[in-house]
């Protein structure tokens, strides 16, 4: 990534793949319309292209790939590439969303899990899956957002994809909490893998936190936070802070 503060109005309408670092409850988009915020007050232009290469949940932080200007064009091949995160899964209970975002419900005796039934789970869900994603996700379904049914009560029907799971560890220290590194492809839902592990070891579970880490060769390690960012592009701010 270049350097933001040396960084011209041309720079930007040309194209810049900004790394950036999504906080925790802020949407994709909320990141996006954030930079392209300061991105126009700083060379005040009229408007400028800026997207994500790939959403994050609001519960999820972590790597966010966002271009601007002809940048944008290059969106769709950067979706394609695999994703790597890290988290923890919450044995013993599940939830509607199979994520926080939902109370906690269905709760059951977990204190027969030992880590090699775990493993065995584990196993059962690295490769390539067909995976059914959750209800409460952005998934089309009758011309509306599954998730708008989702929250209405009205069940749905979603049709599994094909997603592969190509690295899977997992740490089982501090049960019900199961720690995870997942390396997967496009496409791939790790609440319904959480939903999924739950199944397998017939105690429930749901993803309790999640951090996106990589995506291809791009890594967290290089991204800036979205104060950073500002900081760097209005330098002013920073000084009034």
């Amino acid at each position: 990534m270049n350097d933001i503060s040396k960084l011209t109005a041309s720079d930007f309408l040309d194209g810049q793949l900004l790394l950036i670092d999504k906080p925790l409850k802020w949407t994709s988009f909320d990141a996006v319309k954030k930079l392209r915020y300061l991105i126009r007050k700083k060379f005040n232009l009229k408007k400028i292209k800026v997207g994500h290469a790939g959403t994050l949940d609001p519960l999820a932080t972590g790597l966010l790939i966002i271009c601007t200007g002809k940048y944008t064009k290059r969106i769709a091949d950067l979706t394609l590439q695999s994703k790597t995160y890290e988290g923890v899964f919450t044995i013993g209970a599940t939830t509607p969303s199979f994520d926080l975002e939902t109370a906690v419900e269905n709760q059951k005796d977990f204190g027969h899990i030992t880590p090699e039934h775990i493993e065995k789970a584990v196993n059962s869900l690295t490769g390539e899956l067909d995976q059914i994603p959750p209800a409460f996700s952005a998934k089309w379904v009758d011309g509306k957002r599954a998730y708008i049914a989702a929250r209405e009560g009205r069940e749905i029907e979603l049709k599994s994809n094909k997603v592969e799971v190509t690295h899977f560890d997992f740490s089982a220290e501090n049960l019900p909490e199961i720690g995870f590194n997942i390396t997967c492809t496009k496409g791939t839902y790790i609440r319904s893998i959480a939903r999924d592990l739950g199944e397998e070891l017939g105690t429930g579970a749901y993803l309790s936190a999640l951090r996106r880490t990589k995506i291809g060769d791009y890594s967290i390690d290089d991204a800036l936070s979205v104060g950073e960012f500002e900081d760097l592009i209005l330098p002013e701010n920073a000084n009034q802070k």
